[in-house]
């Protein structure tokens, strides 16, 4: 289904903007590399239902040199062979944390990445989720398409 965008959300609030857009760079500067931030990106957006952050992390992965036959078997990271432990803890961290409040990570989820992570990466996924989901929740919620030609740079 087509829906126009409710607001022109880029043209407005230009300082909340530019706030979630310096978190994004930040996340993207953090020592957990951009690869797996954007692996994250994706994953989130997917479940979010977020089609314009879906399109634009997995452009971006292409970009990185990822094969798309990886990107578009992360729906099912679990079964699928293209991810490291790493990359799988951080993927398992980042749904527990999506699914908030409806469940909870667990101890066990912690623990599993507590094997690949120290405490600072720990709080740099956390953000790295966090914003990502913010972006999910106001693209989908104001409809904000994927554009037919993307922005030069995106």
């Amino acid at each position: 289904m087509n829906q126009a965008a409710r607001i022109p959300l880029f043209q407005l609030a230009p300082a909340n903007l530019q706030a979630m857009i310096a978190l994004s760079a930040s996340v993207k500067k953090s020592s957990l590399g951009v690869r797996l931030v954007e692996l994250i990106n994706l994953r989130v957006s997917q479940i979010n239902g977020c089609g314009v952050c879906v399109d634009m992390h997995w452009r971006d992965l292409i970009k990185q040199g990822a094969e798309p036959r990886h990107l578009n078997a992360i729906a099912g990271w679990r079964e699928a062979p293209f991810f490291s432990a790493l990359e799988r803890a951080a993927l398992n961290w980042a749904e527990a944390v999506n699914a908030l409040p409806h469940t909870h990570p667990t101890d066990d989820d912690f623990a599993q990445l507590k094997e690949h992570f120290t405490d600072n990466e720990i709080a740099e996924l956390s953000y790295a989720i966090a914003v990502i989901r913010g972006w999910n929740v106001i693209n989908a919620s104001l409809h904000n398409q994927i554009p037919e030609v993307p922005a030069p740079g995106f």
